[in-house]
């Protein structure tokens, strides 16, 4: 599993985490929610090592992570699929998937059949630039170049963001699937309480930098949660 183990990280002088713990398990959907600018996007860029800590450790399968750069981190089956996507919007569908081969071996680089039954519209889009897919097509195929990589711990930044409602559904469709096939753990920051509440089974809400409830889905107070996500 994934364990964060009091987490600091600053940005010059400012103070982004606060002695953050999480543990995301295999198996299992966790979701970090908070309201914009409490540092959930810093937290997932350290996991993967787009950003530096400035205080405690990152264990994943038992391994202190803390200092492996982010290529290091994808060969340890560690896959992210950021806020906005950042598909390449020149290269083609089917080049956009092959740039998840990088932290393979060569006897793993092509794109499994599962990507399509995951994603169908693909199959069909694989000729087209990336830019050409609409909004929810961008997505879908951030989060396939993502599980090219054959992840073990699958790590998005609010994938609902600007998709249209029956790609949520797809999305969350996938998501559960992948999480309950017990061989991977899911780590996702999503602001629309209703998807989020839906797939977690764990649950962490920030505020300014900190970590102010936890729990399993069991666990979860709406009302408490709701608190922390409005303006």
């Amino acid at each position: 599993m994934l364990d964060i183990q009091g987490l600091d990280l600053h940005y010059g002088a400012s103070q982004a985490l606060r002695g953050v713990d999480l543990k995301a398990q295999i198996g299992e959907v966790t979701c970090v929610m908070g309201r914009n600018g409490v540092g959930k996007t810093s937290l997932l860029r350290a996991v993967v090592g787009q950003q530096a800590t400035s205080g405690g450790t990152i264990l994943w399968e038992g391994h202190d992570i803390t200092k492996l750069k982010p290529h290091e981190r994808a060969r340890r089956g560690i896959a992210y699929v950021p806020q906005g996507r950042e598909i390449f919007p020149l290269m083609s569908v089917e080049e956009n998937l092959r740039t998840g081969f990088a932290p393979l071996p060569r006897s793993l680089r092509h794109v499994p059949d599962e990507i399509f039954e995951l994603f169908p519209v693909l199959k069909d889009m694989l000729h087209r630039r990336g830019g050409d897919l609409s909004g929810g097509q961008q997505q879908q195929l951030a989060i396939a170049r993502a599980l090219v990589t054959r992840p073990r711990l699958l790590v998005l930044d609010e994938p609902t963001e600007g998709i249209q409602p029956s790609i949520i559904k797809d999305i969350e469709r996938v998501i559960r699937l992948l999480a309950s096939r017990g061989d991977m753990a899911v780590l996702l920051v999503e602001q629309y309480f209703e998807f989020a509440r839906d797939l977690a089974d764990a649950f962490c809400v920030m505020d300014r930098g900190e970590v102010v409830l936890a729990g399993t889905k069991a666990e979860m107070v709406e009302d408490d949660v709701r608190r922390h996500l409005t303006v």
